[in-house]
């Protein structure tokens, strides 16, 4: 006979009821590499069928373990093979043709978001890859589902600076053709340091090539699960028993979601691929990375300790997370992006939240500077240096770091842009107005750190 606890099925009924935990995303990769073609045309044939072969049935078992375990699945997603790739093999480069493509997909599958409009040109560009970039603008503006990604630095390779330059002027051209989305584009599309191929989080996902050729990647998240839990605590609990509490509570976690993830993979008939158990925020209350440090004892996000609390939370997610599954991947630990949280977005409306403590925090959180809005008059290379030092500190400390920023068109300080869903709305955030035009300028290849050296 079995016996039940019922605390512990309380506990699970109030993560999901009460705490906002959710399946973020199920994300399907798929490999894409076998619709090469010399005919455009052909490439995008070849897209269709391969979607609808793995895709038709993500949205219908989704929906089905939704309901069987009552777990809401936020976001269906499908990432690919770097699309600079399949425009590359083709006489006629035309991009903007294969971006309409794989939105149409998605619309016709149900799919949230799909992933991998890409490039990785760390070292250099390839013809495919530059017609790629030079494309990204109008692909965001003419799609709905389509996100964007491209990897500039690695810590083995270094930093190609051409391509920081080429990015920056990239995210300020998304924002102004979609100036009347107040930028929305440039929310789509993000810049990498050190980039991974099994991430199933927009707008960075995308199906790496030592990828099989179709995978289920999870994401979960539940910042306000874990939020919880340190409130459940004595308020005079010391940081050893604040930490070992977030890894019980990712445990959970993890659990659930590769249980999720699991059944959906027997459902499709593919491989399990990873579990990214980052906790990612939303704009509901109580669903916010910020609200945590607020539980562990800050009066606020930016307050000087932020920077450690954070480093505490992430290393207790991973810890507690990899105790519960042998898979897991992407990014995994803690997302502060700005627009995307309640309580970072109120930190920053406040002034709490600076842009320079922002960037101190990306040295040990998930990703990087994500979501956050700036004037649309900061000139391209003061973006270029912002996307320049993010890679600097992806690239020293062996880590993925990312760059999302929104140039706002036509928005100065202290205004608002507005995305509305899980993107949700952020202030316009000061810059430093200082110059870093010839610095930036200069070009070429910021060189590898000395430990890249390690073979």
């Amino acid at each position: 006979m079995t016996i039940f606890d019922e605390n512990l099925i309380l506990e699970t009924i109030n993560m999901i009821k009460l705490h906002n935990f959710d399946i973020r995303t199920v994300t399907l990769a798929v490999s894409l590499r076998n619709c090469l073609s010399e005919d455009v045309n052909i490439v995008c044939d070849k897209i269709k069928f391969k979607l609808d072969k793995y895709a038709k049935n993500l949205v219908k078992y989704a929906t089905e373990i939704e309901n069987d375990y009552s777990i809401p699945i936020v976001n269906k997603r499908i990432s690919v093979t770097p699309i600079s790739l399949l425009g590359e093999s083709c006489r006629d480069k035309d991009y903007i043709k294969i971006a309409k493509t794989l939105d149409e997909c998605a619309f016709n599958l149900g799919i949230d978001f799909i992933g991998g409009f890409s490039a990785l040109v760390e070292k250099g560009f390839t013809q495919g890859d530059m017609a790629l970039i030079n494309s990204i603008p109008e692909a965001l503006a003419s799609t709905n589902r389509l996100c964007s990604s491209v990897n500039v630095a690695t810590s083995k390779a270094g930093i190609n600076m051409d391509a920081v330059i080429k990015m920056a002027d990239t995210i300020k051209s998304a924002a102004e053709l979609t100036a009347q989305k107040d930028g929305l584009g440039a929310a789509k599309l993000v810049v990498f340091c050190n980039s991974v191929g099994d991430n199933p989080f927009m707008a960075g996902a995308y199906c790496g090539y030592g990828e099989p050729e179709c995978a289920l990647n999870i994401g979960v998240s539940g910042p306000g699960v874990v939020r919880a839990a340190i409130l459940d605590l004595d308020e005079n609990a010391d940081l050893g028993v604040l930490s070992n509490k977030i890894k019980q509570t990712a445990y959970k976690i993890t659990s659930t979601g590769e249980l999720i993830g699991r059944k959906m993979a027997k459902n499709l008939n593919i491989p399990f691929g990873v579990i990214d158990l980052s906790l990612a925020p939303t704009p509901a209350i109580g669903d916010s990375v910020a609200q945590i440090f607020q539980a562990m004892g800050l009066e606020h996000a930016g307050a000087h300790g932020t920077t450690a609390a954070l480093a505490m939370l992430n290393d207790a997610v991973k810890k507690g997370g990899i105790m519960a599954s042998s898979y897991v991947g992407g990014l995994s630990g803690a997302f502060i992006p700005v627009s995307e949280d309640a309580g970072m977005i109120e930190a920053a409306s406040l002034g709490h939240l600076t842009f320079d403590k922002l960037e101190a925090m990306t040295c040990v959180c998930s990703v990087g500077l994500d979501m956050i809005a700036v004037p649309g008059d900061t000139p391209n290379s003061t973006i270029a240096g912002i996307i320049a030092d993010e890679m600097a500190i992806g690239m020293i400390n062996k880590k993925t770091t990312a760059v999302r920023i929104i140039p706002a068109p036509n928005k100065k300080e202290g205004d608002k842009v507005v995305f509305g869903g899980l993107l949700g709305e952020a202030p316009v955030m000061k810059v430093n107005n200082l110059s870093a035009d010839r610095f930036i300028n200069r070009g070429g290849r910021i060189p590898a750190p000395v430990h890249s050296l390690n073979n």
